[in-house]
């Protein structure tokens, strides 16, 4: 099993563990309370710094109920981190972008993470065609 070290940059939010048994992904919280104005941009802080070993990175996102009970979005869509990213002041955050006036307080569950493998050396080789089936392009699912 593969370890990760984490310091935890703020008192008084939840330490880090899989919801409700195990899942894919693992909640971070809000290291302070925030305050936006809508049209705001902010930067998060998520209250931790983490050693990723060699070879992973992680993937950070909004909750699902993340725009419904804060109406914010995450700036950069999918945030990553990589395992260069690992020294005692490399604090986590979450850019995001308000869409009305709103607070997030301090230890809220404000996002998402999960490890994940880096993407293996690939090599790109160009054709005249490909080998599979056309699906009629994009959007055409469903039609």
């Amino acid at each position: 099993m593969e370890q990760i070290k984490i310091k935890y940059l703020t008192d008084g939010i939840d330490h880090l563990c899989y919801v409700g048994g195990k899942s894919d992904w693992i909640d971070l919280h809000a290291a302070e309370t925030i305050t936006l104005k809508t049209g705001d941009f902010k930067l998060i802080p998520l209250g931790v710094a983490m050693e990723i070993p060699q070879g992973y990175e992680a993937h950070v996102a909004p909750r699902s109920s993340t725009f419904k009970n804060y109406g914010v979005l995450q700036v950069n869509s999918v945030g990553i981190v990589d395992c260069s990213y690992c020294g005692d002041n490399d604090q986590w955050f979450m850019p995001v972008y308000a869409t009305r006036d709103t607070t997030i307080t301090k230890n809220d569950r404000i996002c998402q993470f999960r490890i994940m493998q880096n993407q293996p050396t690939l090599e790109f080789i160009q054709v005249e065609q490909l080998g599979g089936a056309d699906r009629g392009g994009f959007g055409s699912t469903g039609r």
